[in-house]
């Protein structure tokens, strides 16, 4: 076993990350396995550091007695006899404060991404005392390549936080990533390595039984497995040429130039990409299509008939975009890379995404799969499924419960392309590489699991009374809508004076966390309005089934996951503050009612 060099309590010299300054730290203690000290400044951050990142401090001491008694004495009296002097040593101290804290303020963390997530995202305690600017020394410059884990304890630091505009702060910072190395090692996320082989197994797996289950005149769950149907059934040519067309239809909807050219957030590099954000351009196109495509005699019927021949030629275009992405990704440089999806095991990038946003010169694929192909399908479908139901029970309109869940479900999708702006500040936008993961779940995963409602129907009919449907979906789409706003807009500007009522919480970021309005009240207000919405529409299913309430069951899931990854990991990004925002807003998604 390797002898220890600096022992725990130990008080040396450490260097700060990606900078040639030295700063005078307490050991706290090391790790055998990563060989990294973990260290305290005197502002209260916590690093790892590597052994040669770190000096005896008696050597510094040396130093500085040595350089004092260079000086020439009567450059000391002439100091000594000049008051002006005296000024002006003090203002150079004040400059030099000033100018220690315009290289800390750059100075780099690692972190890792939060709905299914993770780019560098750069950001530095301001909280730093005077004495420890004080004690910097210089040294020569060395190359950072060691991984740092930058964590906040949990007492708060004494001095005032510097401030900085937010929009100045996350592209300084944004720039400075650029220069931290891509290869950082993150926490894997779904299980890990093994973790991959069985959701890339499952997720293919679990869409065939419920699409299988819901053509079944009793979709129970005790019916397992379902009865599989010979192998060229699951193939049809022609379903094949149908999701091309769709997707080509629109690609050609996306590029068109109407519709906003909106800014993401900041990039590694400083860069912010530019989107067209035209969706509800597109979903109003399509439902034209559509419609024209009925009054021409074009049987859509044909989408609930060869449901499962749909549901495989998609897998099947999910799973070449994702080998095309994670080829296309090895000839990326580095700093547009996930650091989520860039663990060096082939089967667990593939599945979680290298390449942070992929693109064909113009084209971004992510923001296209996620908001276009399969948002869209899901109403297509679900209207298909109205039809399909007119034709098999032999009525001359839809049913009621067949009417609720489309106007519902078109409403949830026509909210999120309205304002698809707000997209490019989620999780998987900012964070998530794309890979498997995402092109399945966006491109196969929404379109034929989130439309079980109306496939069930089809041969289901259900008899509804739908006040209290109605009821729910406006009070759910109500706090949906009012918290996501609140959300994306102080995002976007914490600053702006439409939201000077809301109380805040700083944190050592530079952000600041809401402690009022929708997110005083619960920690995810928007997740409790997507959980009513949810209700409301699996509710004209009736209750004789499962089946039907298998999109509440998995958000639930789903909510409860992320929730827990949110914690743990703004709780690795904020420290103290975030302890603060919890002992604030107690409650996660379910507010307590008195």
């Amino acid at each position: 076993m390797p002898s220890v060099k600096y022992q725990r309590g130990e008080m040396v010299m450490g260097r700060w990350p990606g900078s040639s300054l030295y700063y005078e730290v307490k050991v706290l203690g090391y790790d055998t396995k990563s060989q990294l000290y973990t260290v305290i400044y005197k502002d209260g951050t916590e690093l790892e550091l590597k052994e040669q990142d770190i000096r005896n401090i008696a050597g510094f001491q040396t130093r500085s007695r040595s350089r004092s008694r260079s000086r020439s004495p009567g450059r000391r009296r002439s100091r000594s006899r000049s008051p002006a002097r005296t000024t002006r040593r003090s203002s150079s101290r004040t400059a030099a404060a000033v100018a220690a804290a315009a290289i800390m303020e750059s100075a780099p963390s690692s972190r890792r991404d939060a709905k299914l997530k993770d780019t560098l995202e750069v950001r530095l305690s301001p909280l730093v005392s005077a004495r420890a600017f004080e004690s910097k020394v210089e040294a020569e410059p060395e190359l950072n390549q060691g991984r740092y884990n930058l964590r906040r304890r949990k007492e708060d630091g004494d001095a005032k936080p510097v401030e900085t505009k937010p929009e100045q702060l996350e592209e300084k910072d944004a720039k400075v990533a650029a220069a931290a190395p891509a290869n950082l090692s993150t926490p894997l996320d779904f299980g890990g390595k093994i973790g991959a082989y069985f959701w890339l197994l499952f997720l293919p797996a679990w869409v065939l039984f419920v699409v299988l289950q819901g053509d079944l005149e009793d979709p129970s769950l005790v019916n397992f497995p379902p009865p599989l149907p010979p192998l060229e059934e699951f193939w049809d040519a022609q379903a094949l040429g149908f999701v091309i067309l769709w997707v080509l239809l629109q690609a050609l909807l996306y590029i068109l130039p109407f519709g906003k050219l909106s800014e993401g957030m900041p990039l590694s590099s400083g860069e912010r990409l530019k989107y067209r954000t035209n969706g509800f351009f597109a979903i109003t196109v399509s439902a034209l299509a559509a419609a024209a495509a009925v009054y021409l005699g074009v049987d859509l019927t044909y989408i609930h008939s060869h449901f499962l021949q749909l549901a495989t030629a998609t897998f099947l275009i999910s799973v070449l975009l994702s080998a095309y992405l994670y080829v296309h990704s090895c000839y990326a440089e580095p700093a547009q890379l996930a650091l989520g999806g860039n663990s060096g095991n082939v089967v667990y990038d593939f599945f979680k995404g290298r390449e942070l946003n992929p693109r064909i010169k113009n084209f971004d694929l992510k923001f296209f799969c996620e908001m276009r192909p399969g948002l869209i399908g899901w109403c297509l479908i679900n209207f298909a499924m109205a039809l399909a139901e007119m034709k098999e029970q032999r009525l001359d309109a839809p049913s009621y419960s067949m009417i609720l869940v489309n106007l519902f479900q078109l409403l949830y999708v026509v909210d999120g392309l309205w304002n698809e702006e707000a997209i490019l500040t989620t999780m998987d936008l900012m964070h998530d590489g794309f890979g498997f993961m995402l092109a399945f779940g966006d491109l196969v995963w929404v379109p034929f699991t989130y439309t079980l409602q109306a496939y069930y129907l089809v041969s289901h009919p259900n008899p509804l009374i739908p006040s209290l449907s109605l009821c729910l979906l406006v009070v759910g789409f109500y706090i949906f809508r009012k918290s996501n706003s609140e959300k994306n807009a102080f995002r976007r500007n914490p600053s702006d004076p439409k939201l000077s009522h809301l109380k805040t919480i700083p944190t050592a970021t530079g952000k600041s966390l809401l402690v009022s309005g929708w997110w005083g009240v619960v920690r995810h207000p928007n997740y409790l309005g997507d959980l009513i919405m949810a209700l409301a529409w699996s509710l004209p299913c009736g209750f004789s089934h499962l089946l039907p309430w298998y999109y509440m069951i998995y958000f639930i899931i789903l909510l409860v996951h992320r929730d827990s990854r949110d914690m743990s990991e703004c709780r690795r990004k904020y420290g103290s503050a975030w302890d603060e925002y919890c002992r604030t807003v107690r409650y996660r998604i379910i507010p307590r009612v008195y």
